[in-house]
């Protein structure tokens, strides 16, 4: 568990160190997010790429993936939901529960709750040697499936917030393009696969996405198109070809990365997966609210929230972190006859991890002007999920370290002997006739 600790210590750091950046100044501040956001873009797709490898598809038992995305659309959709209703009836006065521009604000900050950081929870599982473990493949299914839900219903969200644009169209467009490919070219393209070239190919995917974020925002600043990197990183991966060796052999190893099992493949992934702690800390949006573009006047959720006390602040925090939390546990009612009870509740444990992709959600809420007391809790929230990150794996691994009560053989207790018998064991018995 020492790299799970490092880990856990690297994004800590980071996100202190996003705090004090907005100090700098925008001149400064605004082109370092910048930065900050593209070198976090290109850990998540090195590190998805090589999950897309990984992934196995048994096309034979489709109505398992199905299941596999309700399950992962509830996980998502449950924390969604408590938060925005805490944010709607605890946070506001009873006025503001029948106003809808108030309750389009509430959805959109609620958000920042449902996607379970992929990037976050797979580098945490391999470090803590879960890479062979049936969590870990299950919870690389449900996570992609839950950031999949989280880019899908942003859109509705936009629309509701500045109306149908056709950027959005686009948006779904592109994903069903890319499902696409991947079903049709899986693990089919024979194309390089070490270190060099899957990180040059994560660079390319960073590079296009923020292309795409920039170019909508120059046509329709209302409706810019944030098109995370996460998916077509991981379909690039599902197309390239397996190597015939050197893949899954160390999966299950302490400290060891999915991948190809050459040791300088190992370094480079550990490498890259420790900046990525540090920058998606640093990706944390600052609590005073830089980067908003717009008054925060406009903002109902800014009316609506007053001005607690910072005491009470933290209650809120702890309430929301606990709901959004509970939501994400619903996967452990789930795949009775695949898991053990244990194997479930680690698996609703192991989706805990919040990271880039809330933030990029509390970043789009910023750029809409939303700010109050229900911002600055969603922001403290998502920072003390990052901070419990590593609670959250140790708790994985020993929740599955535990023996499992079904597990234990009846051979290695004693027999009992029948009432009114007493049970002695044989004596003087050649070792040639009863020695084993």
């Amino acid at each position: 568990m020492r790299k799970v600790f490092i880990y856990s210590i690297l994004l800590l750091g980071g996100l202190v160190a996003s705090q004090a950046l907005p100090a700098l100044g925008p001149g400064v501040y605004e082109p370092l997010a910048h930065v900050i956001r593209l070198l976090t873009m290109v850990g998540l797709a090195f590190i998805m790429i090589h999950v897309g490898q990984e992934f196995d598809l048994d096309k034979s038992n489709l109505r398992q993936y199905g299941w596999d995305y309700v399950v992962a659309a509830t996980a998502a959709t449950f924390p969604w939901i408590f938060v925005t209703l805490y944010f709607v009836f605890v946070l506001a006065p009873p006025e503001f529960w029948g106003r809808f521009d108030y309750w389009k604000e509430a959805l959109l900050q609620g958000r920042f709750a449902a996607p379970t950081s992929a990037g976050v929870l797979f580098s945490m599982l391999a470090a803590a040697g879960l890479g062979a473990t049936w969590v870990f493949r299950k919870a690389r299914i449900l996570a992609i499936f839950d950031d999949l839900d989280t880019i899908l219903l942003m859109v509705p969200l936009t629309v509701l917030l500045v109306g149908f644009r056709w950027q959005l169209a686009g948006v779904i467009a592109l994903i069903v393009l890319l499902l696409w490919g991947g079903w049709k070219y899986l693990h089919r393209w024979r194309i390089p696969y070490s270190w060099p070239w899957v990180l040059g190919y994560s660079v390319l995917l960073a590079l296009v996405s923020e292309l795409i974020y920039l170019g909508t925002g120059y046509m329709d600043p209302d409706a810019a198109v944030h098109f995370e990197v996460l998916l077509p990183a991981f379909i690039l991966g599902c197309m390239i070809a397996k190597p015939e060796h050197g893949l899954h052999e160390q999966d299950g190893l302490e400290g060891e990365q999915p991948g190809p099992d050459a040791r300088n493949e190992q370094r480079v992934a550990t490498v890259i997966s420790g900046c990525f702690m540090v920058l998606v800390g640093l990706s944390m949006p600052a609590l005073g609210g830089a980067g908003a573009s717009r008054e925060a006047a406009q903002s109902v959720s800014a009316v609506a929230g007053g001005s607690p006390g910072w005491g009470l602040i933290a209650l809120h925090v702890l309430a929301v972190t606990l709901l959004s939390n509970l939501g994400k546990m619903f996967p452990a009612l789930c795949y009775r006859d695949k898991a053990s009870p244990r194997e479930r509740v680690a698996l609703a444990v192991g989706l805990f991890p919040r990271g880039e992709v809330g933030a990029g959600v509390l970043v789009v809420s910023l750029g809409y002007g939303i700010s109050g007391t229900a911002m600055t809790v969603a922001l403290l929230s998502l920072a003390l999920n990052l901070l419990l990150t590593g609670i959250f794996i140790l708790a994985v691994k020993r929740l599955l370290a535990a023996p499992h009560p079904e597990a234990i053989s009846i051979s290695t207790k004693a027999p009992r002997p029948p009432r009114g018998q007493t049970h002695r064991p044989p004596r003087n018995i050649p070792a040639s006739e009863g020695g084993h």
